[in-house]
């Protein structure tokens, strides 16, 4: 497979018709990946150089209890190109995944439209999902992190 530059040219227009940042496409030995915009790993080194906001005035002390079980780190599932995420196959469907559910590698977590297209994204390993990092039906970038997963 392979795109001439008129080809290459109609993405760009659709990337900028549907105010698209990222567009990537990989089929056997062919792979085009065409940017816009200022880089994530950019804006990240940015916004991690940030000073912290305010913190808000102390509440009062909660009651004492069991501490806390650490939460481990996980493996985050991300989004991998700019597009719509849903969290459920159609909108009157029980969502793909919950909080504290119990996955197996392969299962649909979550579809992210693209171009009027549904793409289907991936638990990468067997786990728990400790947590869901975006709202239904909201825009996404690539590669935003969209679950933690703890390993099983």
């Amino acid at each position: 497979m392979t795109l001439d530059l008129q080809e290459i040219r109609q993405i760009v227009e659709l990337m900028n018709e549907h105010g698209l940042t990222c567009f990537h496409i990989e089929k056997q030995d062919f792979n085009l990946k065409l940017k816009k915009g200022p880089d994530i790993d950019s804006l990240r080194a940015l916004l991690g150089s940030l000073p912290a906001p305010a913190a808000a005035p102390a509440a009062a002390p909660a009651p004492a209890g069991p501490p806390a079980a650490p939460v481990a780190e996980g493996v985050e599932i991300t989004s991998p190109m700019v597009g719509t995420f849903y969290n459920r196959p159609k909108p009157d469907a029980d969502p793909f995944v919950s909080t504290g559910d119990t996955v197996t590698t392969g299962q649909t977590l979550c579809i992210i439209e693209a171009m009027k297209v549904m793409n289907e994204i991936e638990a990468e390993t067997a786990g728990i999902i400790r947590e869901i990092l975006v709202e239904n039906a909201s825009p996404v970038e690539a590669e935003a992190i969209l679950f933690l997963i703890e390993p099983q």
